[in-house]
């Protein structure tokens, strides 16, 4: 061998040890995801992880399948204790609302939400104020001047769970106007809805996404949005009316204000490369016309956060549903 060659054939080693770090693929998943729904079928949570599913296969975002597995038992908790004891398992995501506050507060349950790792949050939800599209009432107004003349606990509210945000938003009604609703716990929002078309309860705090079909036949009707503004989505749901057409509930004389959290946790123990790659997969899922006729349909609100400031904000509305569900005699240590 001459000395130039050996010359050579030494850089050649050395160049390709200096690169050969740079050109290892990033992490990604090497068997399917599952993805954990702490509630039941048909509500909002459920309908946010079968969309992302079906966005990740139809547009191939990721190599392996993703799989929605509904874990509602003990209000939720059930999923998050699950996830909680998947521990370094980076296969394994959670869908969070609020029960990530309201299960281990009102229950007891050895968790909370930071046993796990925050990864995004995707969108927020709002809560409507719903009654049976065949009743009289038009406005919020209309529906508590009729509670107020009948007998206390004759009207029934039904919501997902018990001691969880819909029966949180009721209790919080009740102080507002002075009133008594007969509060009656479902599975799920689908099913909640499937209630008031029926007539089994009088109203009902749905999320959008979660009684728009109905909405949209004519069955139910929307009297007010719990949040500071009228929501944005113009283009017309029904042959009369658009989201941005239903009034917030503080202008119709009732104080109250509560969004929901949409976004996802890891368990414990994952590295930051694992969670980023879920957090460039969600960027790629946003930009995806089937996400952004969701976030229409569902009226949702469309902030996004990761990193420090979702987990700052995660942090505050833990604290906020503590204050919010000892005011109603919530907490499982009262």
């Amino acid at each position: 061998m001459t000395s130039l060659c050996r010359l050579m054939c030494g850089a050649a080693v050395v160049l390709s040890a200096a690169v050969a770090p740079a050109a290892q693929a990033a992490w990604e998943p090497t068997r399917p995801v599952e993805i954990i729904v702490p509630a039941g079928p048909g509500g909002g949570a459920d309908q946010m992880a079968r969309v992302v599913q079906g966005i990740v296969t139809k547009h191939q975002l990721m190599k392996q399948s993703m799989v929605v597995i509904n874990k509602a038992g003990g209000a939720g908790g059930e999923g998050f204790l699950d996830v909680k004891a998947s521990r370094g398992n980076p296969h394994k995501l959670v869908i969070t609302l609020s029960n990530l506050f309201t299960t281990p507060l009102g229950t007891g349950i050895p968790f909370n939400w930071k046993d796990l790792t925050p990864v995004a949050m995707l969108a927020l939800d709002e809560f409507v104020l719903w009654v049976n599209a065949d009743t009289p009432y038009k406005t919020a107004g209309d529906y508590i001047s009729a509670i107020k003349s009948a007998p206390p606990g004759q009207f029934k509210m039904g919501g997902t769970g018990s001691k969880q945000e819909d029966q949180i938003i009721t209790v919080a009604l009740e102080k507002a106007t002075g009133l008594k609703f007969t509060y009656i716990p479902f599975r799920g929002g689908g099913e909640v809805a499937v209630q008031l078309v029926g007539k089994h309860v009088d109203s009902t705090v749905n999320n959008p996404i979660e009684a728009v079909a109905q909405w949209r036949a004519n069955s139910v009707r929307p009297l007010c949005v719990f949040d500071s503004k009228p929501l944005d989505y113009k283009d017309k749901v029904t042959a009369e009316h658009a989201w941005s057409d239903i009034p917030t509930c503080k202008s119709q004389g009732l104080d109250i204000e509560y969004l929901m959290l949409r976004g996802f946790f890891m368990p414990p123990g994952v590295t930051k490369e694992q969670t980023d790659y879920y957090v460039d997969l969600f960027k790629k899922v946003r930009e995806t016309p089937e996400w952004k006729d969701l976030m229409k349909n569902g009226a949702f609100n469309t902030t996004f956060m990761t990193g420090a400031d979702y987990a700052k904000w995660v942090e505050t509305e833990e604290k906020r549903h503590q204050s919010l569900m000892k005011d109603a005699g919530f907490l499982a240590t009262q």
